[in-house]
C-alpha cells in the first residue's frame, strides 16, 4: 500500500486515554490521527467510572496516589470544558463512595485502611454501622461499620467515550476505524504504523499496547490483561436503593456498587489473570450476585441487564507508563490498570505537553516508560 503522511501524531488506541490524548493535542495545534477498529470498545467501554483515589490507595503505591489525586482534582474542570465543546453531559456525580465492613475482619482492615489514608494526609470519616445504615438504610444489618470518603466520585465511563469522540471530531481529530498491524521502524526510529508515516506514534491500546508487531523486544510496553467480569442492573430511579459508590469485601472477595442518576447499577468486579480471556462465566456472575445480595438484599429485585468481561492493563508495578520510549518517534500512554479514567485528564495533559514539544515535568519520572527498558 502506498506510505503516505497522515499527521503530526498517529495514536494507536481509541479509548478514553487515546482520545483524551488527541484531544489535548490537537486543542495545541497539532494534526491528529487515532487507529482504532471500535473506539471506546476496549477497557473504556467495561469500566464503572469510579474516580477514587483515596479508597483504592494500595500500600506502597505512594507515587501513584500522588498522580491519581492530582488527576481527580482535575476532573471539574475537564468535565466541564469537555462538556462544552461536545454538547453533552458525561455522567460526573460528585456522591462521594462508601467503603464498608462485612464482618469483622472486614471492620479490621478497614481500620488498618483508616489509619494508612490518615498517615498520607487523606481524608476519610469511620462511620458506625448504624451510621452507615442512615446514610444508605438498605444496607444490610450485617454490615460492621464503615468509611466515607466524601471526595471520591464516579463518571459514566460510556458517556465520556461519546463525549470525548465528538471533542475530538470539532477539534479536527481524524479517527481511523483499523486495526493497527505494524509499527514501522527505520534507521532506528518509529515512523509510523502500516502505511501511515508520521514524526510521532503513540501506542495507547491498553493491554494490546504490547502486541503490536515492528517493534523491537526491549522496547515493547510491558502490559498485560487482567480480566474483569462486570455486571450491570437496574434500579428504579424513584426509589433507588443506593446513592452513593458502595465498596466492601464480602467472605474475602471485593464487590463494588456504583449508581447512575438514569437508574443503572454497576456492579463488579473480578480480578483474573487469564490473558486475552474476555468470556464470562457462570461462576464469576453467581458470585458478584450473590455477594451484592449479601451487602445489598434489595439487588434481588433489580433486572440484571448485562454480562461483560473486560481487560485492564496491568503493568508490572501496576503503575502507567507516560511518556517517550527508548526509540525515537515512539511514546507510550498504557499500563493504567485500574486506574485508566481516573487518569485520563492528567496523562492527557502530560502527552499532549510532550507532543507540543515540552519536556515531561521530573515529577512524573516514576511513570516514565523505559524504566522497564531491557536493553542498556
Amino acid at each position: 500500500m502506498h506510505e503516505r503522511t497522515t499527521s503530526d501524531v498517529l495514536l494507536v488506541g481509541g479509548g478514553v486515554i487515546g482520545l483524551s490524548i488527541a484531544w489535548r493535542a490537537a486543542q495545541r495545534g497539532l494534526s491528529v490521527t487515532v487507529v482504532d477498529p471500535n473506539p471506546g470498545g476496549g477497557a473504556s467501554h467495561y469500566a464503572a467510572g469510579m474516580l477514587a483515589p483515596v479508597t483504592e490507595v494500595h500500600y506502597g503505591e505512594e507515587s501513584l496516589l500522588a498522580l491519581n489525586l492530582t488527576s481527580a482534582r482535575r476532573y471539574p474542570s475537564f468535565v466541564e470544558e469537555l462538556e462544552d465543546s461536545s454538547g453533552t453531559t458525561v455522567g460526573y456525580r460528585q456522591c462521594g463512595t462508601l467503603a464498608v465492613a462485612f464482618d469483622a475482619d472486614d471492620r479490621a482492615a478497614l481500620d488498618d485502611l483508616h489509619r494508612y489514608q490518615a498517615s498520607l494526609g487523606l481524608s476519610s470519616q469511620p462511620l458506625t454501622s448504624r451510621e452507615c445504615r442512615l446514610l444508605e438504610p438498605l444496607l444490610a444489618p450485617s454490615v460492621r461499620g464503615g468509611l466515607l470518603v466524601e471526595a471520591d466520585h464516579q463518571v459514566d465511563n460510556r458517556r465520556l467515550v461519546e463525549a470525548l469522540l465528538i471533542a475530538c471530531a470539532g477539534a479536527g481529530v481524524v479517527v481511523e476505524h483499523e486495526a493497527a498491524g505494524e509499527i514501522v521502524v527505520d534507521r532506528d526510529a518509529v515512523v509510523g504504523v502500516d502505511h501511515r508515516r508520521s514524526p510521532m506514534t503513540v501506542l495507547a491500546a491498553g493491554c494490546w499496547s504490547g502486541d503490536l508487531k515492528g517493534l523491537p523486544p526491549e522496547v515493547l510496553p510491558p502490559v498485560r490483561p487482567v480480566k474483569g467480569q462486570i455486571l450491570r442492573l437496574t434500579d428504579d430511579v424513584s426509589r433507588p436503593l443506593i446513592s452513593r459508590n458502595v465498596r466492601a469485601v464480602v467472605r474475602g472477595r471485593p464487590i463494588y456498587l456504583v449508581p447512575r442518576e438514569n437508574g443503572e447499577i454497576v456492579l463488579g468486579a473480578t480480578m483474573e489473570e487469564l490473558g486475552f480471556d474476555q468470556t464470562v462465566t457462570v461462576g464469576a456472575t453467581s458470585e458478584l450476585l450473590s455477594d451484592a445480595r449479601e451487602l445489598l438484599p434489595g439487588v434481588s429485585e433489580l433486572a440484571l441487564v448485562e454480562t461483560s468481561a473486560g481487560l485492564r492493563p496491568g503493568s508490572p508495578d501496576n503503575a502507567p507508563m507516560l511518556g517517550p520510549t527508548a526509540l525515537p518517534g515512539l511514546a507510550v500512554a498504557s499500563g493504567h490498570y485500574r486506574n485508566g479514567i481516573l487518569l485520563a485528564p492528567t496523562t492527557a495533559d502530560i502527552l499532549a505537553e510532550f507532543l507540543a514539544g515540552a519536556d515531561i515535568s521530573t515529577e512524573y519520572a516514576t511513570f516514565d516508560p523505559r524504566r522497564f527498558t531491557k536493553a542498556t
